[in-house]
């Protein structure tokens, strides 16, 4: 009974101590999001830079700004009245993969004729993007950054990391 006793006033005396707060281990969280920013503005505005170069070398076209942050320029243009792509549209296209300085990566052939409905399949956000501006006959030139493309993991294949892109397509 003694022991018991003992040990209730222990217990009793160890609940009546001050809790301290506890702090978090990870005090570095903002300096590592604020790093992060600033690795990916550096890496944005690098890679703008190569498209913007990449642009001016090829004389031929005349390249257009999106509102989405990349580049395109028509190689055969439609008339106006035909309508974009609409959600829901079903569509065909082909295209090939090239880097900025216009090598090869991946051949029309190689990636055949796509049927894809527009905004309800699941393809790369540079090919939703570019499909959206392309009317029916078009083949269009664009310039995409690795962001829209396969960003930081490239495609474990020809895309390197971070590698802004080159695709022509040609909307059937």
């Amino acid at each position: 009974m003694k022991r018991d006793l003992f040990y209730l006033l222990i217990v009793i005396f160890c609940s009546c101590l001050e809790n301290n707060a506890r702090y978090p281990l990870n005090k570095g969280k903002r300096t590592f999001l604020s790093d992060s920013a600033s690795r990916n503005k550096i890496l944005l505005a690098r890679e703008d830079l190569m498209i913007k170069e990449s642009a001016k070398k090829d004389s031929l076209l005349s390249f257009n700004n999106s509102q989405k942050g990349f580049l395109y320029a028509y190689v055969k243009k439609v008339s106006e009245r035909k309508p974009l792509p609409q959600k829901g549209t079903r569509l065909r296209f082909s295209y090939k993969v090239e880097d900025l300085d216009k090598k090869l990566l991946y051949p029309k052939n190689e990636s055949g004729i796509v049927d894809y409905i527009v905004d309800k399949d699941n393809i790369l956000p540079a090919l939703r993007e570019g499909i959206r501006l392309m009317r029916p006959n078009e083949i269009v030139v664009f310039l995409f950054p690795s962001y829209l493309c396969y960003g930081f993991q490239g495609d474990g294949n020809k895309v390197g990391v971070n590698q802004p892109l080159r695709y022509t397509i040609e909307r059937l």
